[in-house]
């Protein structure tokens, strides 16, 4: 009986692990699909609410830590297939680091529900969170090197262009956490 609980156990942790990794691998092909505009969109976020929405708060936040520290230590999984330390303390790697928060936000929200509302909203939380996070970095660093810009310049630059993205890729996320979600155990 105790042998049956501890590969239960050991089977369990197998699964978070390839769960993690494969999570990791999700969010970094979204990082590279991009769509060419002024300012090019990319799919990463939909990628860190997709995966949070589908594996909970644990395994989607240490996915989305995964994914951060192999981009952290030089694999090309950022954006434009970029990586590095340079990167992260950079004007946009704010953003990076507030996927974290985006990842737990919607994490916790979908180990309690699968209601697509509540889904949707957590995703926005996340998001906008994750905006936050950024933006505040974005001024901070920008500022160092630059005369300080205002916040709705920053804004113009940052956050306004990815709104209507954002909502199309939250929408998209939403669904598919709404309908995949019966299928991970």
């Amino acid at each position: 009986m105790a042998q049956t609980e501890e590969k239960k156990k050991s089977n369990s942790k197998i699964s978070d692990i390839v769960f993690i990794g494969m999570s990791a691998a999700i969010i970094a092909v979204c990082a590279w699909i991009q769509i060419p505009l002024t300012v090019p969109i990319t799919l990463q976020t939909m990628g860190v609410a997709l995966v949070a929405g589908l594996f909970g708060a644990k395994r989607g936040t240490l996915a989305t830590l995964l994914y951060i520290l192999i981009g952290a230590i030089g694999v090309p999984v950022f954006s434009g297939f970029k990586s590095g330390l340079g990167v992260l303390l950079g004007s946009t790697g704010g953003y990076i680091i507030g996927f974290i928060f985006t990842a737990l936000i919607v994490g916790l929200v979908s180990d309690k529900t699968n209601k697509l509302w509540a889904i949707i909203l957590s995703m926005v939380l996340g998001v906008f969170v994750c905006y936050a996070f950024g933006t505040v970095w974005f001024a901070v660093v920008y500022a160092k090197t630059n005369e300080p810009a205002s916040l709705m310049t920053i804004l113009g630059w940052c956050v306004i262009p990815f709104l209507l993205p954002d909502a199309v890729k939250i929408g998209v996320a939403a669904v598919l956490t709404n309908r995949l979600k019966k299928f991970i155990k």
